[in-house]
């Protein structure tokens, strides 16, 4: 499959695309900067320079032509400012699903943040990042074009994934590392039947696998 991953620097996508390119998979990486592109050759994945703060859905939609699933990884990160919640966890977020449209490409998986809600109320900067996701996320519950699934993780860590997770409507928060949480991207891929779900992951006592298949379908 050719899988097309915005944020394709994030420390999420490298993951997801090593684990994508270790089966053979085409893992293709927006990246805003030339020079992370070495990283994502290593990790086996052919990086793509589109800055989606500034691209036009249009040119969006040329990387995404051909793929089977359309990953949205990307996010401003923890050292940005109110601002950059608002062009690229909200609006590049809609941007690159648009594009997907665009493109005809339905399989669009979206990497979303325990407590999202565009009705979050208040002004620091997480309270901005949490609204933000929130509007993004129901942004893309609107598009019929879309078969869409919404990860939430919880607290990110660069443990070592165990493999073992906890996938559910509802999870309460907890930790997850981000190995587990590319290993569960990567399922999400291959099973369409959870389209139309938004999930909450942290770690748990079932294979990821097993997770997946478990929610698929409800």
């Amino acid at each position: 499959m050719r899988i097309v991953i915005a944020g394709g620097h994030g420390q999420i996508a490298l993951r997801l695309e090593r684990l994508l390119a270790a089966r053979g998979d085409e893992a293709v990486g927006l990246i805003r900067r030339a020079e992370q592109g070495d990283d994502l050759r290593e990790a086996g994945a052919e990086p793509v320079v589109c800055d989606l703060e500034s691209a036009t859905v249009d040119e969006v939609a040329e990387h995404l032509r051909g793929a089977d699933a359309a990953v949205f990884a990307a996010g401003a990160g923890p050292g940005s400012g109110a601002a950059r919640k608002e062009t690229v966890d909200r609006a590049a977020a809609t941007l690159f699903a648009d594009a997907a449209v665009h493109a005809g490409v339905r399989r669009y998986i979206v990497v979303s943040s325990m407590g999202a809600d565009p009705l979050h109320e208040g002004d620091e900067v997480f309270d901005v990042y949490q609204r933000a996701k929130g509007e993004a996320d129901e942004y893309v519950r609107r598009v019929d074009a879309l078969d869409w699934t919404i990860l939430r993780p919880g607290m990110l860590t660069n443990d070592a994934g165990t493999g073992l997770v906890r996938l559910e409507a509802r999870t309460g928060r907890g930790p997850i590392p981000r190995d587990d949480v590319a290993a569960v991207l990567m399922e999400l891929v291959d099973t369409p039947a959870t389209a139309g779900l938004t999930l909450e992951l942290v770690t748990g006592s079932a294979p990821v696998s097993v997770a997946v298949k478990s929610v698929a379908g409800n």
